[in-house]
């Protein structure tokens, strides 16, 4: 089959390219912006790329196009569309799909190779259980196929299909496509649900939580008779899902003093896990947070539903190398200021909502102590965070920076005045230069600069390095 993708240079779009390649089929596509290393990992495949989305395309006449979510109808101000291509394939009247939907249907689906889906749902942690869980099969032996929307390290790639039935796969809500605004994840049929966690965000697509929660109920009702549904036990809004109904057996986590099955008992970085209350397995590891512990423990969870013991799944765990944008560190340079030297780290990481900002800030916070100084350099760049619906909460969740530097460039709001409750901790600028300048001006050996964004963030993270070993 020779598929073609529009938008195949996005995380999850190149993922279903690498999957529909590595299965033998033909595969081609197209997005705007088609650039490294998403393209070099694509042509490395064979997969031929195009650069953005004209009518000539059309000549290729493949089996079927995959469409991503990132295109639409939209018109441009002169009245022309778009994405014209799109346009011309409906009007050809040509078979067109969604990514989530031909996955489903190729390769989740397929009745010559049945797999045991497991998916993992929730706004936060995500990438993260959706790697652990990957890794933990494969140290048991279950060679799994994945999905992820990033690179974990323990790999190197973001999907396999994988030679073993389980196949894992990050089960995000957002909508399939403009003529599919279902949630991705109602597409994938799972055996195995993990629902990690559940607040507000995409604002752009969903009104309020409570439309989050239905979405979050399709997918439940998906999972057969057999299957298990992960939760997490603390989470109020994942029990009003559950109450809308479920029909498969239900396993809770959380904290040690909290609810469910299975719990997290000790410090994030040493910690016991119990389940019913018996203690199953120690997990020693480097991975910082409170959040990243209870994606562990849902990890082990979830794959106790296939048989791995507890303690197998801590041991693959325990040398769990964590996900490219994941608390990664960029860099560590000396410098000199004010007759004192000292180290500064540089680190990527991709949170950007609230929540997600905080919970990363407090496993820095507890990785580094007290002593040392953290500078959160941040740009609120997704969907939710330019339409400006979750600004009040950014100074809460900046509690455990030092210094806070905010990228205002592309917003509608008032970034200064949402973080005025900061004070002089608080810090904004319209370009990625007057964010660096700012920011070395306050830098000081031994500080930590966390660089927060689910984009590019200008090449922010090389800037700063490049201007700190001027400093060394």
């Amino acid at each position: 089959m020779h598929i073609h993708i529009l938008g195949i240079c996005g995380t999850f779009m190149g993922g279903v390219a690498a999957l529909a390649r590595e299965a033998g089929h033909r595969v081609t596509g197209c997005d705007s912006g088609v650039y490294p290393p998403m393209s070099d990992q694509l042509r490395a495949l064979g997969i031929d790329l195009i650069e953005g989305y004209g009518t000539e395309q059309l000549a290729l006449a493949p089996d079927i196009w995959v469409v991503g979510n990132v295109v639409s109808r939209a018109r441009l101000a002169d009245g022309s569309a778009k994405f014209p291509l799109m346009e011309a394939i409906m009007d050809a009247g040509q078979r067109y799909t969604s990514g989530p939907q031909w996955l489903a249907e190729h390769i989740l689906q397929d009745p010559k190779r049945p797999r045991h889906v497991l998916a993992v749902a929730g706004t936060h942690g995500k990438t993260t259980t959706t790697s652990m869980l990957a890794w933990i099969l494969e140290h048991a032996g279950l060679a799994p196929g994945f999905l992820v929307g990033g690179v974990p390290l323990n790999f190197g790639v973001s999907a396999r299909l994988g030679s073993g039935a389980p196949f894992v796969i990050e089960a995000d809500e957002y909508d399939t496509a403009f003529f599919d605004k279902r949630s991705k994840f109602v597409h994938y049929r799972p055996r195995t649900a993990i629902l990690n966690n559940l607040e507000f965000d995409h604002a752009d697509i969903f009104d309020d939580l409570a439309a989050i929660e239905r979405q979050f109920n399709h997918l439940v009702r998906t999972v057969p008779p057999s299957g298990c549904v992960v939760h997490n036990a603390a989470e109020a809004s994942l029990g009003r899902v559950l109450a809308q109904g479920c029909w498969s057996r239900q396993t809770g986590f959380s904290e040690a003093s909290g609810q469910g099955d299975w719990q997290a008992d000790g410090p994030p970085h040493d910690f016991r896990v119990r389940h019913q209350g018996q203690v199953v397995a120690h997990l020693a590891w480097s991975i910082t947070g409170v959040h990243n512990q209870l994606n562990a423990v849902a990890a082990i969870a979830a794959a106790s539903h296939l048989g791995v013991d507890a303690q197998t799944a801590a041991e693959a765990l325990a040398v769990f190398q964590n996900v490219r944008r994941r608390m990664e560190v960029r860099g560590v340079v000396e410098i000199e200021r004010d007759g004192i030297r000292g180290p500064v780290t540089v680190y990527d990481d991709f949170a950007h909502h609230p929540t997600a900002i905080a919970t990363t800030l407090d496993g820095l916070r507890r990785r580094v102590g007290p002593a040392s100084r953290i500078l959160a350099i941040f740009e609120p760049r997704s969907n939710t965070m330019k339409l400006g619906t979750m600004k009040a909460q950014l100074p809460d969740s900046l509690q455990q920076a030092d210094l806070a530097f905010c990228h205002s460039g592309g917003l509608d709001w008032d970034a200064t005045a949402a973080l005025e409750p900061m004070g002089e901790r608080a810090l904004v600028a319209p370009t990625i230069e007057a964010l660096v300048d700012a920011v070395m001006q306050a830098v000081r050996p031994g500080d930590q600069l966390l660089c927060m964004s689910n984009g590019g963030f200008g090449g922010v993270h090389a800037k700063l390095l490049e201007r700190l070993r001027r400093l060394g």
